[in-house]
């Protein structure tokens, strides 16, 4: 690793909003990366990994430039998780957080910014998909909860766009659009990609925070425990 304020800056990039534990160093390439399956324990195991990768990379946490995490959407605790440690993580080393959208992590590997019209799709729950229109790289609506077997008639999209994601081919049948059937991977590494572009870009606000992305409200069911009985 790089000595800390370089060109090239040294980014740790992980994300638990998905059932794994991802996680990258980046300086100017990968250094160091892993992506562990796990649909419990991210808490417990999320600090131990990133010491292993930091390692790996040869480098410590006052190296670091920047931290990048995985906002979502995806599970709600999983997201929680990520946020937390990444706000705590800045605050303690006195370095940007970049929050990183799932939609983000599906753009074009080689070339993120490159594609003028995208709609990206990644996987709710029940089938569903959660879906985003992205141009050049940026976001252009807001995020929505869709049924691929039903799309919505009112996406108003253009017609060169390119559907990538989750069920892309039943998202483009109704507008005739062209699709790519992908899924996140290396979701932290293209984090990392993604924040080190934000980093250099006019305009970046080192004092942000990254927030949660919620689409859809949580599946909270009411307490089946009768209340408790309050005695005179």
């Amino acid at each position: 690793m790089k000595p800390k304020g370089g060109l090239s800056p040294n980014i740790l990039a992980f994300d638990t909003s998905l059932p794994h534990v991802s996680g990258a160093v980046m300086s100017d390439a990968i250094l160091a990366e892993r992506d562990e399956a796990m649909k419990r324990g991210q808490a417990e195991r999320l600090m131990p990994l990133l010491e292993e990768l930091l390692g790996e990379a040869g480098g410590t946490w006052g190296d670091l430039d920047a931290i990048a995490v995985g906002v979502g959407p995806g599970n709600f605790t999983g997201i929680r998780i990520s946020v937390s440690a990444a706000r705590g993580l800045a605050l303690s080393l006195g370095i940007p957080a970049i929050g990183v959208s799932m939609f983000e992590a599906l753009l074009d590997w080689d070339d993120p910014l490159s594609q003028p019209a995208e709609l990206l799709s990644i996987e709710a729950p029940r089938g569903r998909a959660y879906i985003q229109h992205f141009s050049y790289g940026s976001a252009q609506s807001a995020p929505r909860l869709i049924d691929p077997e039903a799309p919505p008639t009112d996406l108003d999209l253009p017609a060169n766009i390119i559907v990538r994601g989750f069920r892309a081919d039943e998202i483009a049948k109704p507008h005739q659009a062209a699709f790519q059937l992908v899924g996140p991977s290396r979701v932290a590494a293209h984090m990392a990609r993604i924040a080190a572009i934000r980093l250099k870009a006019d305009g970046f606000d080192a004092s942000a925070r990254p927030a949660p992305l919620y689409v859809r409200p949580a599946d909270a069911a009411p307490a089946s425990d009768p209340p408790p009985v309050i005695l005179p």
